[in-house]
């Protein structure tokens, strides 16, 4: 079993880990394949109420690895649509969850990073963490996020943030619903998701289970054709020459 992804379990909270932290968990083929892997373990947990989803080191997960999607350095012009239809995926698995699903946003969450934060039922970071999705700044279509985004804080603001691009203070992501809570520091954003994910736990499993099942429905959460036709749309103008000249450039500037 790899360790890219790690999977702990306290009583009634379970805590998944993106553990790339060189490469602030970037999304590489590799660890989606981990992070399926302990999907799969969660899955079977019966007596888990809670899911607390985080990232190891200093960030949360710094969207796609740009090694793997720009062709002229992956060798592979299929790889990018086989990355998007992973992370789509694996956004369905998470709010397919039975329990209750917790972001604890450590770092930066960017791109796809930041769209798995709005896949959980809540999130919670710190004054310091940096949030955001920058595709269209890069020439791409954040399509495999973009539900769950719209899901997240309404259509309207859904339409300024993926339209706008760039970096979020998380002060200002709360405002626009993108966290629910932002505490100050990172140690206090610990002890306050251990608490939460204790209170949260301390609910009646079918209940819980019964309720986010019920709300998955209202919100169409589990549309998995919409998931699947946002990776190929993703993918198709991620392998555009805009998009890759625009990407590469971006890797040769940070070495």
């Amino acid at each position: 079993m790899t360790d890219l992804a790690l999977l702990r379990v306290d009583g009634g909270v379970a805590t998944l880990t993106l553990n790339r932290p060189e490469q602030h968990n970037a999304l590489c083929i590799e660890l989606l394949d981990a992070l399926h892997e302990r999907m799969s373990e969660v899955e079977r947990l019966t007596d888990v109420r809670v899911l607390v989803v985080t990232g190891s080191g200093r960030s949360f997960c710094a969207g796609m690895d740009l090694k793997q999607v720009v062709i002229e350095r992956s060798g592979d012009a299929g790889l990018a649509l086989r990355l998007l239809s992973s992370l789509g995926e694996l956004t369905l698995r998470v709010r397919r969850a039975a329990m209750v699903t917790v972001a604890q946003i450590n770092g930066a969450a960017i791109g796809g990073g930041c769209g798995l934060t709005c896949v959980c039922d809540i999130s919670v970071t710190h004054a310091r963490a940096k949030l955001g999705f920058p595709e269209v700044d890069l020439g791409l279509c954040p399509a495999v996020v973009a539900p769950w985004v719209v899901r997240k804080v309404g259509a309207g603001m859904a339409r300024k943030i993926l339209l706008t691009g760039g970096l979020i203070s998380p002060v200002e992501a709360q405002r626009m619903g993108l966290v629910n809570a932002v505490l100050d520091s990172p140690e206090a954003l610990g002890a306050h998701a251990g608490e939460l994910g204790e209170r949260l736990a301390s609910g009646g499993p079918r209940a819980l289970a019964a309720t986010k099942k019920l709300l998955n429905e209202l919100d169409g959460s589990l549309d998995e054709a919409l998931i699947r036709r946002g990776a190929e749309l993703s993918a198709s103008v991620l392998c555009s020459p805009e998009a890759q000249l625009i990407l590469a450039e971006r890797l040769d500037s940070s070495g």
